[in-house]
């Protein structure tokens, strides 16, 4: 069987094949699913090796159509780039390096998210940038009025506009921010119905009903977490979940010396600031069944401050929704376990 690596490009893809007659072949083609299915459809089954990327997911479902063995990679594996040099990067050689793992096995395969998480991904995804669109224009619009020596009330955020509709606005100021309300009466518009569709999902998956009923957890952060894991097992623990999500404290400790700095922030961000988050509303909260939450992080608070506290908080809860999602058991305070208060630096 003839071993393949596919170097993926947004325009053109870079192929290498090495053949059980120990020769190898080298060939650029169009991204595309009619060029793949032209290049691979006709041809032997074989084993591929690609990297996980925006096209990859796409790619590998219509090899594996075609009959190939499809292996998508975790880019973050070292030694799967033990023969590319640092000095000459191309298309042509990274195909081959990726051609020569998967020969020697020298590869560690990524998850591939199911088509259902996928789906939540870019539900949240576009709610996140309906989010973050409507934040920007409020912004300019507020700074607008400050210019004017006025103030607009705090409210929220799809109420903005009628709080600076009660100012004594200048003609000309109306005038200049006509356009930024007229975009976001729509924009809240369509971030109720973003929301109304991820609250549904509460209903339609019982693993994010799960998690929603830790403290602080809504059907938000719940799908969010749920869509970037998508399988609880993949982990043998909460700090390999914990991990996962970037909310451990990164270490360089040559020698005798042991140094530990800022939280690494790998993986999804929008999961981890949605944990942070969480850990501010318990932080902040006086409900019965986070007081052994909150008292855990107000004795870290009293050590190290409010915001490595609260970063601390969001590790604590990742973990319990490892043990939640893991044991297929509702969030129950009196069966919390608390680590000790010592805590390394975390922000």
């Amino acid at each position: 069987m003839d071993i393949i690596g596919i170097d993926l490009h947004k325009r053109e893809s870079q192929l290498c094949t090495l053949g059980i007659d120990g020769g190898v072949a080298e060939q650029r083609i169009v991204t595309s699913r009619e060029r793949f299915t032209a290049v691979f459809g006709t041809r032997a089954p074989a084993r591929i090796l690609l990297e996980a990327s925006t096209e990859s997911e796409w790619v590998a479902q219509c090899l594996e159509t075609l009959g190939h063995e499809v292996i998508v990679a975790d880019p973050n594996y070292a030694p799967m780039y033990a023969t590319r040099t640092r000095r000459v990067k191309t298309d042509k050689r990274d195909a081959r390096t990726l051609a020569e793992a998967l020969r020697i096995g020298a590869y560690r395969p990524a998850h591939r998210v199911s088509a259902a998480r996928r789906h939540v991904r870019a539900e949240l995804a576009v709610r996140e940038a309906l989010v973050r669109t409507r934040t920007r224009y409020i912004a300019i619009a507020k700074a607008f009025v400050r210019r004017e020596g006025l103030r607009v009330p705090s409210s929220e955020s799809h109420l903005v506009a009628q709080r600076v509709a009660t100012l004594a606005v200048p003609p000309l100021l109306e005038a200049e921010l006509d356009p930024l309300f007229a975009v976001l009466e729509p924009l809240n518009t369509q971030i109720k119905s973003a929301d109304r569709r991820i609250t549904a999902l509460e209903q339609a998956d019982p693993i994010v009903a799960l998690l929603a009923t830790a403290p602080s957890v809504g059907p938000l952060t719940a799908s969010a977490v749920v869509a970037t894991i998508d399988d609880v097992t993949r982990f043998a623990s909460a700090h390999q979940f914990e991990a996962f999500l970037g909310l451990v404290p990164g270490e360089r400790s040559p020698g005798e010396k042991r140094r530990v700095g800022r939280i690494t922030k790998a993986g999804n961000s929008r999961a981890r600031y949605l944990l942070v988050e969480a850990g501010w509303r318990i932080l902040r909260s006086k409900s019965p069944e986070t007081a052994a939450l909150r008292a855990w992080a107000l004795k870290i608070a009293a050590r190290r401050g409010n915001r490595i506290a609260v970063v601390a908080l969001a590790r604590r809860l990742a973990g319990i929704l490892y043990a939640m999602w893991r044991d297929n058991t509702p969030y129950t305070p009196t069966k919390l376990r608390m680590p000790h208060a010592t805590i390394a630096r975390v922000s």
